[in-house]
């Protein structure tokens, strides 16, 4: 199998771990040293090197994606090179209040070795995002006693 491909497999791996929750086996298939750039007005935007159980991308969106619908993700390969994989996904939740949210992003993932080493994400949308994860946080909070 050509680099590229092996990289395209990789990256689906990759989504598929995170639809699944599978932290162990997504970083199983990420560099320790990766660097993920989200855009700036995200909240999880400083999360650049994640772990783990700590903050970041999974902090923020798990507890707003309780069923395995709004976990897909659906990503969908729109180019690649033996460095390189552009991939079309979907970001979704449900705030405490049932508000949804579902908008396109573009990633370009960068591998070395197999594994994953740069994650740039692209939100078609980030301030609907924003406005949506704000809304969710002012629900979850009014929510608890």
């Amino acid at each position: 199998m050509a680099t590229r491909e092996k990289n395209i497999e990789v990256m689906l791996e990759v989504f598929r771990a995170i639809e699944r929750r599978d932290q162990r086996r997504m970083f199983d298939l990420v560099h320790s040293d990766a660097e993920f750039l989200w855009p700036p007005s995200l909240p999880y935007a400083e999360a650049r090197n994640p772990k783990p159980g700590g903050p970041g991308w999974g902090a923020t969106w798990i507890p707003l994606q309780p069923n395995e619908a709004d976990r897909r993700l659906e990503p969908r390969v729109v180019a690649a090179s033996d460095e390189e994989v552009v991939i079309h996904w979907r970001q979704k939740g449900v705030s405490p209040a049932g508000d949804r949210i579902d908008t396109p992003v573009l990633g370009l993932y960068r591998l070395r070795g197999g594994k994953l080493a740069r994650a740039q994400m692209f939100y078609f949308d980030a301030a609907a995002v924003v406005a949506f994860l704000d809304r969710a946080k002012t629900q979850a909070a009014s929510a608890s006693p």
